[in-house]
């Protein structure tokens, strides 16, 4: 089994966990005004997939950790190479994925940084992620159902949320079949795609 996230703010209702079963991608969305990181803990804890890849910053700019001939206090280098966000932006996000991603190493659940935007790209439908576009979104997941042989309910998946956290899993099924592709610096953090 292999866990995408979509991750959202803590108590806005729009943290969403996709996880894939056989060929099932079966949907898990935070409720307005309850804990997402306790609902993602909750549920991953139950299922134990293999891995998680994670829709938000892992780690920071190495200059935090001391890295020699890292010097930048906003960017990673692979932020900078995929125009990404600044984990130090993001913040508060940012230090619940770290958190997050600790706890779950601790019941052997590894945690990678993906990029749904890049994702789309690197799969071939860039022009169909649109996010601007609300009624997009089943269209857009049927092709992705289609090109991976995936069962969506679409009826569920019906928010740029949910389209996020399943990039987030197709990013995990393309590190599954070795065909992903890392950015960054390992010693800083790497975001897969």
């Amino acid at each position: 089994m292999i866990a995408g996230i979509d991750y959202g703010s803590k108590l806005a209702g729009t943290t969403v966990l996709a996880l894939l079963e056989g060929t099932e991608v079966l949907l898990f969305q935070s409720l307005k005004k309850q804990d997402a990181d306790a609902m993602l803990l909750e549920k991953l804890n139950h299922f134990k997939p293999a891995f998680v890849m994670l829709d938000a910053p892992i780690s920071l700019p190495g200059v935090f950790q001391k890295l020699p001939q890292f010097d930048d206090y906003f960017y990673r280098k692979a932020d900078k190479e995929l125009q990404a966000m600044s984990p130090m932006f993001l913040g508060g996000l940012t230090a619940r994925a770290m958190k997050l991603s600790q706890q779950l190493a601790q019941i052997d659940i590894p945690v990678y940084e993906t990029y749904p935007k890049l994702v789309a790209d690197m799969i071939g439908l860039k022009p169909e992620y649109t996010k601007t576009q609300k009624g997009n979104v089943s269209a857009f997941l049927e092709l992705v159902g289609n090109k991976f042989s995936l069962d969506i309910d679409l009826a569920m998946a019906n928010t740029w949320h949910h389209a996020d956290a399943i990039l987030a899993l197709i990013a995990g099924i393309r590190f599954r079949d070795q065909q992903i592709k890392c950015i960054g610096d390992k010693r800083e953090g790497l975001i897969w795609i």
